[in-house]
Parts: C-alpha cells; structure tokens; sequence
C-alpha cells in the first residue's frame, strides 16, 4: 500500500495580494488555515469584493476538521460569510481579538446562524484529525496576530501569518523568537513564511517611532488634528489616543468599522482610554478646534469612506476647516496610488495641512523586511521552504533570501494558487493542479459575474452601446420607416448628427433590399450588427456593443 502524503495547498494569497487561505490534507483530514478577501482591482469594472474559489474544499466538506485563522485583517478573514455557510458548522480557532472581529464580519453579512467559533490562546494545543495545531504570538499591525504550528504524522509545519519583528511594540506581545528557536532545534519539516515586504532591504522601524511622530504633530497642531488610518490598526488607535491625552484632547472616532473595531477592542481590553476621553461625534459642534481629534477610515481613498467624503465636502458631521491638520497613517495598498493622491490634493485645497509617509514617519508597515525574513529562516532552520503571502516577484525574492541562508534551491518552492505540494518526512514535490482564482462579489451576487460580464462592461466603457429599435408590421412583415438609432456613451450626437443619419439610411437599404418580408430575426440581427460594426470603425475607429430590437405594429 503506498505511504499517505500531505499535501499542501494555497487557494489564495500567492501570486497577489490578499484573499490568503491555505489548505493542509492528510489522508481524510484537512484543515484550513486562513480564508481573506481582496479588493478588487482597477479593470473589474463594479466588482466589490474577490474571494478564493472553495470548491475544492466545498467539495471535501465532510473531511474539513477546522479553520484556524491568524489575526483579524480583512484579507485573512473576510471570505469566511461566504464559506461558512457552504461546510457543516466547521470549527473555527482564532484568538480572543480575531474571534471578536470575526463576529463583527459574519453580523455585516447576517452568517451568524450555526457559526462554529471557538477561542485559541498561544501555547494551547488542539487535535484537528491527524493534525496538531498551536498557535504562537507573532507582532503585526493588529494585536493577537499568531503564527501556526501544525504537527502532522510526517512533520511540523509552522506558519508564519503576517509577521514582523518589533521589540518595542506598542500593544501585544512581540513575534515569539525563542518559541521558534526552540522548534528549529527540534526539526521543522516546512515553513509557510509572510512575503509582503521581501523587497525592502533592512528591518521595518518599530511602532514607537509612529507614536513619538503622532504625538509632536499633535502638540503642535493650531486646529484639529484627522489621524486616518486602517479600522483595524488597533496600536495606531492606541498612539492617537493616548497622544490626545496627554496634550488635554478629546478622540473622536468617525466611520462604521472603525467604530465597531473600536467597541470590541475596548470590550476586550485591547485598547486603553482614560474616562471621558473618547466622544460622541455629535458632541463635536462647538468645542474649541483645539481640543480635536478625530480618527477615521479612508486611508486607501475607498470612496464611501469617512475621509474621502470630508474631501469631497459630503459628509454629514465633519467639514475641513483652515488650519486642520490631517495624519495619513498608512501607505497605500498598490494600485490605490492614484485614489488617494487624488484624496490629498482636494484636502490640500480645502486649506488642511496633510501629512502623508512622504513628509514624516506617520505610518510603519506590519510586516518584516529582508533582514527579518531571514531570521525567522535562521531560526526555523526548516527542511523545506515555501514563501507566502504576495506577488510573484515577492515570492521569488524571498526564496532568494532562503538560498542566501543556506536552504538548499531544490528544497524551496515558489508556488501559485491551485498547486499541489505533496510531503513525506524527507521528499517534496509539486505535483498537479487544483481548480483556484477569483471569485467576484457583486453586490449580492456571488460568483455569478464572470469573465465574460467584465469583458462586457469593459467594452461598454470603452466604446459604448448602440441600440437599433426596427419597427416591423404584423401583418405584411414589412420595414415600417427607418429604423431608429440611440446611443450612449459612443459619440456625442449633435456632433456626429449627419453620421448617424447614413447610418440609418444605410440600415434601411440594407434590411428593405429584398421589397418583401423582413427574413428570420436571427438573420437581421447578425446583419444589424455587422452592417453597423463595420460602418461605425471605418468612421470612428470604434466598436460599440450593438443591440438591435424588432418591435411589431
């Protein structure tokens, strides 16, 4: 009988950014780790949201164990409302903050019925099938993140979720060095380990610094002060509180998730506000511009965000003043350069001063740079490598780093979503493919909106439609007049009048050739289409999306 392997398997998170889930299966066991989202990118015209594709865990439901997530962003846990509901009450580990999060998530998406939650600390065990997992403190830009160790029958795994190395945290605890240590003296058969930032040279600055640079332009403000930054950057909430504090202001918290991370935050001891500093937004009116601060959402230009509508005047509490000061603690997420420069420059001429990573440390990232990722490599000193979590090009760097450690190249595997890496106790190999890529949430529709409706809408957007209503007489099935043609989105009919007017000259020679019946409609409607296509690109260069329409009378 031939030995078992376990295989693992990314469903999301290499190759791009966001959307982490990572499957480990031995035998008829399989256990999840992670299940984020991503925002979608500029060209998925109307999309809200990307998610894994499941299936290939949907249709294992029943060998499915447990879920165990790392720490509460969004990319790690805002696919769970919709996987959720597809397995049976599947267990989910997570630790105090992240399990609050989630609840919050599940709440927003109405998923709460037979959500199976259950709180994990660092150092407790927990048997999931043939798999053993443990969790161990990790720092990242949220308090509560954890890294995974999984003892399997071949070996331990140890994952690492987002990570840094910052020995002077502002909350939580520091990333678990010794814990890790001790497990590379003991033998680690694969390391799954955070790439996000595997091009920066160096260490990522520790917390502290943000907070010192928090704290001198809020002393030195003339009016308020507007710290945006991630809802969940719960350290950053800490720092602007307690920078307020000192300097006799009162925090303000302005936007729906800021809000509610906030709430369970303090609930949960994770956060820490002297009595009476945090307010009601409504209290705001009438207090001296002085003792302001207002903390909000908005730092990636999202346009429903709190700050993005201060910018665009259109929120309903907030208005920028003259002599505001506003703190962009957070740097962009590529391919939001654009949104949020376009957010700065409207601020700037609202009057407010904007302080963005450019003009001061207002912001460090939460993940570790080149000489933190070889560390945790040092440490783990593991047999087999896989770099996680970023682009393609992340991945292969971070693999290089591996080589620069001495982890032989044949031991270290730059994988995409869908590939299978199958494990013994001293063999690794990519072997075969599963089904994975995005999913789009459109509103309430999931994965119903393809390749095909993004092509659509991108060929409406660039070129726009033409409809051709054909008037049709019931009884002879003859061409009543001309047929009409509207447009929108293709030229500016005024402009291209005389155009328009051929086109339809041309239409009704084309259908009225033959003098008798109109043919079958199938037939008009290819000759609709190819007619006007043609006519349409010689003039314009163009190619609008053609809808003819028979109407009878």
């Amino acid at each position: 009988m031939s030995r078992q392997k376990l295989k693992v398997i990314p469903l999301g998170g290499l190759g791009e950014i966001g959307k982490n889930m990572m499957v480990l299966e031995y035998d008829d066991d399989i256990i999840v780790i992670d299940a984020g989202l991503m925002f979608p990118e500029e060209e998925m015209l109307g999309i809200d949201l990307v998610i894994p594709d499941f299936s290939y865990v949907v249709e294992r439901k029943e060998k499915v164990r447990g879920i165990v997530i790392t720490h509460g962003h969004e990319d790690h846990i805002g696919a769970l409302p919709y996987l959720l509901p597809q397995l049976d009450n599947v267990p989910v580990y997570a630790t105090t903050l992240t399990q609050g999060l989630i609840r919050v998530k599940l709440k927003e998406r109405r998923t709460r019925d037979g959500v199976n939650l259950k709180v994990l600390n660092p150092g407790s065990e927990v048997s999931l099938g043939k798999f053993k997992v443990e969790l161990f403190p990790v720092c990242h830009s949220i308090p509560d993140a954890a890294g995974v160790i999984i003892r399997t029958p071949e070996g331990v795994i140890i994952h690492s979720g987002d990570f840094k190395v910052d020995y002077t945290p502002v909350s939580g605890k520091g990333t678990d060095l010794s814990r890790l240590a001790q497990l590379g003296a003991q033998g680690v058969l694969l390391l799954l380990s955070d790439s996000t930032y595997a091009e920066l040279p160096g260490y990522t600055p520790s917390e502290q610094i943000v907070g010192e640079s928090m704290e001198h332009v809020i002393a030195n403000a003339p009016g308020r002060v507007i710290v945006t930054t991630f809802s969940s950057l719960i350290s950053r909430i800490q720092q602007v509180i307690d920078a307020a504090a000192k300097h006799e202001r009162r925090v303000f918290i302005v936007g729906r998730s800021m809000s509610e991370t906030v709430r369970i935050a303090l609930e949960l001891g994770y956060l820490n506000a002297p009595e009476g500093i945090l307010g009601r937004i409504d209290e705001v009116r009438g207090m001296p511009a002085e003792k302001i601060v207002l903390a909000t959402t908005g730092s990636q230009g999202e346009p429903t965000s709190a700050l993005v509508r201060m910018a665009n005047r259109d929120h309903r509490h907030v208005h920028i003043q003259r002599g505001d000061t506003i703190i962009l603690s957070a740097t962009p997420v590529p391919g939001n350069e654009s949104l949020v420069n376009r957010t700065v420059d409207s601020l700037f001429k609202q009057g407010a001063q904007v302080i963005y990573d450019k003009l001061g440390q207002v912001h460090v990232h939460g993940h570790g740079s080149q000489e933190e990722l070889k560390l945790m490599l040092s440490l783990v000193k593991p047999k087999f490598f896989v770099p996680v979590h970023g682009e393609y090009r992340h991945l292969s760097l971070h693999a290089r780093l591996a080589e620069s450690v001495g982890i032989p190249a044949n031991n270290i595997f730059v994988m995409e979503d869908g590939d299978v890496l199958e494990l013994t106790a001293n063999s690794a190999r990519i072997n075969g493919k599963v089904g994975s890529g995005h999913v789009y949430v459109d509103g309430l529709s999931v994965g119903d909106v393809g390749g095909v409706v993004l092509r659509t809408r991108k060929m409406l957007s660039r070129d726009g439609i033409v409809v051709v209503i054909i008037a049709v007489n019931r009884q002879t099935g003859k061409l009543v007049g001309r047929p009409d043609i509207v447009t929108r989105g293709f030229v500016d009919t005024r402009e291209f009048k005389d155009m328009m007017e051929e086109s339809r000259e041309l239409l009704a020679r084309t259908l009225d050739h033959g003098g008798g019946r109109i043919a079958e409609w199938s037939f008009i409607n290819t000759k609709v289409k190819d007619t006007l296509d043609k006519f349409y690109y010689q003039r314009t260069k163009r190619r609008p999306m053609i809808l003819p329409f028979m109407v009878k009378v």
